[in-house]
């Protein structure tokens, strides 16, 4: 049965606490970029993605590649939240030896399809398994979320290209556009222009949404879901570091810790209790 928008949106504020507190515990990591992605990532799991918390390797599966990989917070707190793993999973963020590394890996993680580390691999890697999902007559999609300095990456049009010639329609990416990237603004360190029509010139189909709305997240998933005739992406507007408001649109929380003061503030704008 199908989420409601507020109980996605409600996965969504518990997945920001999780994504904060293991930042904070760790002294380390990257909250920005998991802030910005959670709704969009919520809502897939809520709502879309053919998988099996108690089989996380079941073959059939739909697949989701973090391509942006340093993010892991946002994908470990959603991963406990749909019980892939437990919230106490959670502590071992950046621990050695945890199951929750720094960057995800799926020889770690159970409900990990992907072992992040250079940008720019994971639109191949998911053309990849696209490719072998065709050939295998599996039903499976393949979803990629990219982020927006991640494009600058020529190995992103390489892969763009490719899956258009091959019209894998069962690859659908989804663009984390929040407009920073490790070491400011995306405008200041490369500019991309008119990302939109780049995507269109390579021959996919392309949707663009507030990624914090939800009811527009959910016709942006829709829109993927359901264009099966062509690789698609989903270009969302988000703000870096969304639900804390020190961190909102500020490039020194791409990979930054808060301090004890600014966790409590943090937790007090999401909504958590502290006892």
């Amino acid at each position: 049965m199908s989420m409601s928008t507020s109980e996605l949106k409600e996965i969504a504020r518990k997945c920001r606490v999780e994504i904060v507190k293991m930042v904070y515990r760790a002294q380390a990591g990257h909250p920005g970029g998991s802030l910005s992605e959670i709704d969009l990532i919520s809502a897939l799991y809520g709502n879309y993605l053919r998988v099996k918390p108690n089989e996380p390797n079941w073959d059939d599966r739909d697949r989701f590649i973090l391509s942006k990989g340093h993010a892991s917070p946002g994908m470990y707190a959603i991963l406990a939240e749909m019980g892939f793993i437990s919230k106490e999973d959670l502590e071992s963020y950046r621990v050695l030896g945890g199951i929750c590394q720094g960057h995800v890996d799926m020889k770690w993680c159970p409900g990990v399809d992907f072992s992040a580390g250079s940008l720019g691999m994971g639109l191949s890697f998911g053309m990849g398994c696209a490719i072998a999902g065709r050939l295998s007559g599996s039903e499976r999609n393949i979803f990629v979320m990219l982020g927006d300095g991640e494009i600058q990456e020529g190995s992103i049009w390489e892969a763009a290209m490719a899956a258009k010639h091959h019209e894998l329609g069962n690859l659908k990416v989804i663009l984390d556009r929040n407009r920073i990237q490790n070491d400011d603004f995306c405008v200041t360190q490369m500019r991309m222009f008119d990302i939109p029509a780049k995507w269109q010139s390579f021959g996919w189909d392309v949707m663009e949404i507030d990624g914090h709305d939800m009811d527009d997240v959910v016709r942006g998933l829709d829109f993927l879901v359901n264009n099966n005739d062509n690789p698609a992406i989903l270009i969302a507007n988000t703000i870096k570091g969304k639900g804390v408001s020190f961190m909102e649109d500020n490039p020194a929380f791409h990979g930054a810790a808060p301090n004890d003061e600014q966790f409590k503030l943090a937790m007090n704008e999401l909504g958590e209790v502290m006892s």
